[in-house]
């Protein structure tokens, strides 16, 4: 037996620290074991005891218990390793990251790795490291569009509002229409996926025609009514009101979330709504269609029906979105809506002050 060894004294506010440490699900698993060890140790537990209890050996528990108590919680940290020394200095990293953000090659629209490699004079494995530390992705780019609506803030709060806090003894439905969907048949038959390889089609097809498919979606469960119709005027857009009408109880308030489409305020239609006064239309802003939850839900049926089918006619399409809707109403997940007005209202603030202070 060896001296007991000193007591491990560990203030309040280390304590504090090492025990958020130990609760940690973020920080490594090793760390957060060594903030354990280290509180078990200022309990009065030995280090023998501390090192059956976590299946590791006496050797490693003093190891961290004389770093902890030399160097406090920084000594729980592993040291850096000996190794090679940087080659890349911190001001050619500067350098390539202005490079990357302010500037242009000549000629192109954006970097590429090759590029950026021969304008800063480094490896393409170097810069490839650093834009990859950094997130920098010049290939990639993302769209927007600003809404134009003088009333954008009016309406933004109006449908935000009936997403996070619906009015009672009434339904909330997004509805809208997707035009013009094809009915493609690919030329070959498509190679299935099998094991080291992907599905395969051909770039070629044969067009049967298309149909519009109506959707009016359930925000408080996710379910949705569809119809197919041959075009998308006025008339056949009346006639998927009827068809909401008839499936939603009488009893009901019907609130509708739709664009701007022309449709949507044809006379004939606003006479319809008129004389149904438990109808409530709410317009999204210009340029908003991402405040319409059936489009994420037309992106759903999209990715998983229409963009990698093969149709032998518009009637074989047709069954095939029926098919899926019937599948997916057997078990509807409604989208979570988590935005705020506000906190859209500060997103596009930002984005506006990025704008502004960007050249055009």
């Amino acid at each position: 037996m060896g001296r007991p060894a000193k007591p491990l004294v560990v203030s309040a506010q280390d304590r504090a620290q090492l025990e958020a440490m130990a609760r940690s699900q973020a920080l490594p698993a090793a760390l957060a074991r060594r903030a354990q060890m280290i509180l078990r140790m200022a309990d009065g537990e030995s280090n023998s005891a501390v090192a059956r209890r976590y299946r590791t050996s006496r050797p490693t528990v003093t190891l961290w218990r004389t770093r902890f108590r030399e160097r406090g919680i920084a000594g729980l940290h592993n040291e850096l390793k000996p190794g090679r020394p940087r080659s890349t200095s911190d001001k050619q990293v500067a350098q390539l990251i202005k490079t990357a953000i302010k500037r242009k090659p000549p000629g192109k629209t954006q970097w590429s790795r090759r590029s950026l490699a021969t304008a800063t004079g480094l490896s393409v494995t170097t810069v490839r490291r650093y834009m990859t530390l950094f997130g920098l992705q010049p290939h990639r780019v993302k769209s927007f569009k600003l809404s134009t609506d003088p009333f954008f803030v009016e309406k933004v709060r109006d449908i935000v509002g009936l997403y996070l806090n619906p009015p009672d003894h009434a339904l909330v439905l997004c509805v809208d229409e997707k035009s013009q969907v094809q009915a493609l048949e690919r030329t070959q038959p498509m190679l299935p996926m099998g094991l080291g390889y992907v599905e395969g089609v051909t770039h070629d097809y044969v067009r049967h025609g298309t149909t519009t498919l109506f959707a009016a979606l359930d925000v408080a469960n996710g379910s949705v009514l569809t119809q197919c119709k041959p075009r998308h005027r006025h008339q056949e857009f009346l006639s998927s009101l009827r068809h909401i009408e008839a499936n939603v109880p009488a009893h009901l308030d019907v609130h509708l979330i739709c664009d701007n489409y022309g449709t949507h305020k044809h006379a004939k239609v606003k006479a319809w709504l008129a004389r149904r006064p438990r109808f409530h239309v709410h317009f999204t802003p210009t340029y908003s269609s991402w405040l319409n939850q059936v489009e994420r839900w037309f992106a759903l049926i999209t990715n998983q029906t229409i963009r990698r089918g093969s149709f032998e006619s518009v009637a074989h399409l047709k069954r095939k979105i029926e098919t899926f809707v019937k599948h997916y109403n057997h078990h509807p997940k409604p989208f979570r809506w988590t935005a705020t007005a506000d906190s859209i209202f500060a997103k596009l603030e930002r984005l506006c002050k990025v704008l502004n202070g960007t050249p055009h």
